[in-house]
């Protein structure tokens, strides 16, 4: 169950997350609405309703307005209409790049990315062209140093798909994504608490980039990320800084 290092790749992309927490209640809202309205405003039949919220209660959002977003959702409140739209594009180097958005207006985002994507040497691509490329799965990512028996055990029994360890140490944990909730609670049920838990979509192979390609590729990634209606962005790139 060998896997590509990762760890350094997983610390800086939550450094640069981390770096971005101004924007993190803005995209949860639009989560929690969408969330809301897609499958009503009841967290036991709505899963991912309930990843939301915990994802708003992880960011310290008031109990309060994470209520008042779910009412606007299911028409107890006026609100604005979001809409989700994917974009694949590939970046230098032909690395790949997803970015899920959620928006209001569709003309000014599909703008807002194209020019992102031509400015900073990449392009836009059509539907499909790199999703192919990567697994929508839940992910748990454990520091090297953990260990890697009892993780596997629970998650396996949990319902969890594999269990890779990586060159480095690190360990990540991959299941379907209704099984998410599942695998999580048997793991904090265990005490293995991982470092990185999400539903992602998971690069199948990945392009190795270094020097000034690196740094154009982290130029186009934080451009794509700081778009307003940007909710996340997935690629496939190992930057060497």
């Amino acid at each position: 169950m060998a896997g590509h290092s990762k760890w350094a790749n997983i610390q800086h992309r939550k450094g640069r997350q981390d770096e971005k927490r101004g924007k993190i209640w803005t995209r949860i809202i639009r989560e929690i609405v969408v969330a809301a309205r897609a499958g009503g405003g009841d967290t036991t039949m709505n899963p991912r309703l309930r990843l939301a919220i915990e994802k708003a209660k992880a960011a310290n959002m008031p109990a309060d307005r994470i209520k008042y977003n779910v009412d606007k959702a299911t028409g107890n409140q006026e609100g604005v209409s979001y809409e989700e739209i994917r974009y694949e594009g590939y970046g230098i180097g032909g690395a790949a790049i997803i970015i899920d958005t959620m928006t209001d207006n569709r003309v000014r985002t599909v703008a807002e990315v194209r020019h992102a994507f031509s400015k900073y040497g990449g392009n836009l691509g059509t539907d499909g062209s790199v999703s192919f490329q990567f697994k929508h799965c839940g992910q748990f990512v454990f520091a090297p140093g953990s260990s890697e028996d009892r993780i596997m055990e629970v998650a396996l029994d949990a319902g969890a798909e594999d269990v890779v360890t990586a060159e480095d140490g690190a360990i990540e944990v991959l299941c379907a994504p209704p099984d998410f909730e599942a695998v999580q609670e048997a793991l904090k049920a265990a005490g293995q608490v991982p470092e990185l838990a999400e539903v992602t979509m998971r690069a199948e192979n990945t392009v190795a980039l270094a020097g000034e390609d690196a740094q154009r590729m982290q130029k186009l990634l934080d451009v794509l990320e700081d778009l307003d209606d940007t909710q996340a962005v997935f690629h496939n790139a190992e930057l060497d800084e």
